[in-house]
């Protein structure tokens, strides 16, 4: 999937890991939002990130142009070789993150349930969920 776009749902950073170098965002079903599952989206291998605690328009994950990686890698000093690994978050474009390709899982649950990344639990999961990559 060249993109994962997520409209209409509040997203939120709910982890991150410094010594796995493992972020998490998330979207809680809510009744304002109208929706009856969770979606996580899952980046490994984080290198850098520039991030918003909230997104409440959704979110829409794509690789960054040539355009928009080369105003980054100037403003950051973003290494060539990662303009591959460089994902841009929001609708407006305002948030990144430079790792590996990002996964997401989506499924009916409680918001008390665990992480759908939660890598102690075997998987497949005994509980329908959706899931691919973005890239």
């Amino acid at each position: 999937m060249p993109e994962f776009v997520r409209e209409g749902r509040l997203f939120r950073v709910v982890s991150f890991a410094a010594s796995h170098r493992q972020l998490i965002l998330r979207s809680d079903a809510t009744q304002i939002d109208q929706t009856e599952t969770r979606v996580e989206v899952y980046f490994g291998h984080v290198e850098l990130m520039f991030l918003k605690p909230i997104y409440r328009k959704g979110l829409r994950i794509r690789r960054a142009s040539e355009e928009e990686f080369a105003t980054l890698r100037e403003r950051h000093d973003i290494p060539a070789d990662d303009a591959s690994w460089t994902w841009m978050i929001d609708p407006d474009g305002g948030s990144f993150v430079v790792s590996s390709a990002p996964a997401w899982r989506e499924a009916a649950c409680t918001f008390e349930d665990p992480s759908l990344f939660d890598f102690s639990r075997p998987r497949p999961p005994d509980f329908p969920v959706d899931w691919g990559t973005v890239g």
